[in-house]
């Protein structure tokens, strides 16, 4: 392989960090855009376009072998126009083309890598390709050419290969019109079926290896354990996030999770971690807490969110992307990067750090072994920290008791993470993306209701505000991504759906109006872009974004929720309060238009089957009529996020000013209600009617027992 050149390419202008790591590869990149396009145009060239992501393994690997290798670049060069694009700036690009790779060869990934004609229609694709022909892999000079020879000669073929292409994925990416029947129950049923038959009960999760860790799914199955009171369905949440976190697929010192494990124990995982993994799966652990009472849950969702507030917080308050797989490490072949380096230890660096005792200790219940415990990974007898054996039985091994265990334990995991700062730290995708930080503002708010630690709040609220100040244009158009002081590319729908859960989460968090009425607004604004009237559901891109060769629909989701599951469970949130039935509607338009495909492919929609279970109900708003005594209303919301009621909203009643007029405005059925007595009341409300109310902690405990007794 050839060195790179240290000219610069045209990324270099570009905010984008994945892009820049490119600005000085000798390939002749270009960002998407008319330039590229009139060039291929001008000069005849098909235009080759990468697809990838700052944080992603395998592309720094096609990186380093391919775009760094000057034989490639300049054939590239020569015969095509290339273009790089940051799937997490642009998802509206990377799903159309994925779509396209997944349809041709089955299966899609990154590096994403798509052969395009001059009007932007794909003919050819594939993901990762090595530079030269491998264990039945071609080469990718090899596909270049043949794919130069096949431009250059038989145009035609080409052509019309790519046309069919496009219409069939125009025939599939959109949802039929929504029907006249609406899913019923039954539909949760097959689906909880489904998931049944794909649940690993040795390890848990779901499916085959790769192993993500399908935070959607638990979700779903959580609130089907609430409905039908299915034990069952519970034991299969709990079973998953136990082995999860057990495993290596969390980072055992420092907390938060790696985005997939690539083997069946979680053991190994792909070390990348993901702010949306870190949001959803905090969020999983702390409902799960709420259903169970065990503290186990507990005390991952703070090492999660914690992570979180050290390490992905940018200085004015919003959230960082990611961090990298790959980290330096210094070998006998000098400084190199290499995968999971930051994450890994030797047993005499154990030793050095803890001692004779903590590295015995640490070793045995972390399965440390001198030889490594990698198997099939050049990492030269380096281990993964993961809970391999329980306190008990490590107590028992050394004679000790649990508690001088817990000691010894929490000391080691202080030492070896001090000892970790030292390293070189992996690479951290410093972009803000509103639609990533909806989802972490939620699940901060609800991490504060949950366990009461007001450092989740208050990063919650520095969200917010910063996505409010910093991510809208002059016009009030919400914009996608931030980096550099820049806020650019027009917000997708996942951007207005994720950020408005957001702020609704942030509400019952703070009981600031605010908050909700943005929330709102943001709904309002996402119907005007959005929304397709001809037929169902919301478009992924608005009105006023770049046109692509199709305008797409996000029904199913992968490692995201769907941009329409999540705008239908906000909608339903916001005809809760009641300003009229436009909301409740389309929010039943998006499900009706789901069940006419749902029952193709039940994988991809547990965000959606959330939002079913919202909207068949049965539903309740919990209503705190403020009064002038206030010394009651702490207990009384630690009782209400107690529990887990995914079917509630949360209300403030103020006793007097701007705030009471605001929150009566958005929730018309509030007005006119005065304090039930001096002290501040809690009442159970059943379509926006209240029936019962509490006064005390104690009260409004047995005011639940009765009132959610019977519910399903």
């Amino acid at each position: 392989m050839n060195p790179p050149e240290t000219r610069a390419n045209r990324l270099l202008g570009q905010k984008s960090p994945y892009l820049l790591q490119h600005a000085y590869n000798p390939v002749d990149w270009y960002p998407w855009g008319e330039p590229a396009f009139r060039r291929a145009r001008e000069e005849d060239k098909p235009i080759f376009l990468s697809i990838g992501y700052s944080t992603c393994h395998w592309c720094h690997v096609m990186a380093a072998e391919s775009f760094s290798n000057s034989e490639i670049a300049d054939f590239l060069n020569e015969n095509f126009i290339s273009i790089k694009v940051d799937r997490e700036e642009r998802p509206d690009i990377d799903r159309l083309y994925m779509e396209a790779v997944q349809a041709m060869t089955g299966s899609g990934g990154w590096p994403l890598s798509v052969f395009l004609t001059h009007d932007l229609k794909p003919f050819y694709g594939g993901t990762y390709f090595p530079p030269e022909s491998r264990r039945g892999q071609s080469g990718f000079l090899e596909v270049l050419a043949a794919l130069r020879d096949l431009w250059i000669k038989d145009r035609g073929t080409i052509l019309k290969s790519s046309e069919t292409l496009v219409s069939v994925m125009g025939k599939e990416t959109s949802p039929r019109t929504a029907g006249e029947i609406f899913p019923d129950a039954g539909l949760l049923d097959r689906a909880y079926e489904a998931y049944s038959s794909l649940f690993d009960g040795t390890f848990g999760g779901f499916g085959n290896v790769p192993k993500f860790p399908q935070e959607a799914t638990g979700s779903f199955l959580l609130r089907y354990w609430h409905r039908r009171k299915d034990a069952k369905a519970l034991e299969k949440v709990e079973k998953s996030l136990q082995e999860m976190a057990r495993g290596g697929l969390r980072d055992y010192l420092g907390g938060g999770f790696h985005r997939y494990a690539t083997d069946r124990k979680w053991h190994l995982p792909h070390f990348e971690k993901m702010l949306y993994n870190q949001a959803m799966l905090s969020r999983l652990y702390l409902e799960t807490y709420q259903a169970t009472r065990n503290p186990f849950y507990a005390e991952i969702a703070r090492e999660t969110l914690d992570y979180v507030l050290r390490d992905l917080t940018d200085t004015f308050g919003g959230f960082y992307a990611a961090e990298d797989a790959d980290s330096w490490i210094v070998s006998e072949n000098g400084k190199v990067k290499s995968e999971g380096a930051f994450y890994v230890w030797s047993s005499a660096e154990i030793q050095a750090c803890l001692g004779r005792e903590g590295a015995e200790v640490l070793s045995f219940y972390c399965g440390v072994r001198e030889e490594g415990n990698i198997e099939g990974m050049d990492w030269r007898a380096r281990n993964i920290l993961s809970v391999c054996h329980s306190l008990e039985t490590t107590a028992e091994r050394f004679g000790m008791s649990r508690e001088q265990v817990e000691r010894i334990l929490k000391n080691a995991r202080a030492v070896l993470f001090e000892r970790r700062t030292q390293r070189p730290r992996p690479y951290r995708d410093d972009k803000i993306l509103a639609d990533w930080n909806g989802l972490m503002i939620a699940s901060l708010a609800f991490g504060f209701r949950v366990l009461g630690d007001v450092r989740y709040q208050r990063a919650a609220i520095g969200a917010a505000d910063f996505l409010r100040a910093r991510l809208k244009r002059k016009d009030g158009r919400l914009m996608h991504r931030y980096t550099d002081g820049e806020a650019a590319i027009p917000a997708f729908l996942a951007d207005h759906a994720f950020f408005a859960w957001g702020l609704f989460e942030l509400y019952e968090a703070t009981f600031d109006p605010a908050y909700l009425e943005e929330a709102v607004s943001l709904c309002r604004e996402m119907i005007r872009l959005f929304w397709d009237e001809k037929e169902s559901g919301f478009f992924l891109t608005g009105e006023d974004s770049e046109t692509l060769i199709l305008r797409q629909k996000d029904f199913h989701e992968g490692a995201l929720p769907s941009g329409n599951a999540m705008a239908a469970l906000v909608l339903l949130k916001i005809s809760r309060l009641g300003p009229g039935k436009d909301f409740e509607e389309k929010a039943m338009r998006i499900l009706r238009a789901f069940f006419e495909t749902s029952e193709i492919s039940l994988g991809g929609s547990a965000n959606m089957l959330v939002a079913l279970d919202a909207a068949l109900g049965p539903y309740c708003e919990i209503v705190i009529d403020e009064g002038p005594d206030r010394s009651n209303l702490e207990k009384m919301i630690e009782v209400i996020y107690s529990r887990f009621l995914p079917e509630k909203m949360v209300l403030l009643h103020d006793l007097e000013g701007e705030s009471r007029k605001k929150m009566e405005s958005l929730a018309p059925f509030l007005e006119g209600r005065p304090p039930i007595v001096s002290k501040t009341a809690v009442s159970v409300c059943r379509d926006r009617t209240c029936q019962l109310s509490a006064v005390s902690d104690s009260e409004l405990k047995e005011l639940f027992e009765k009132f959610f007794r019977s519910e399903f």
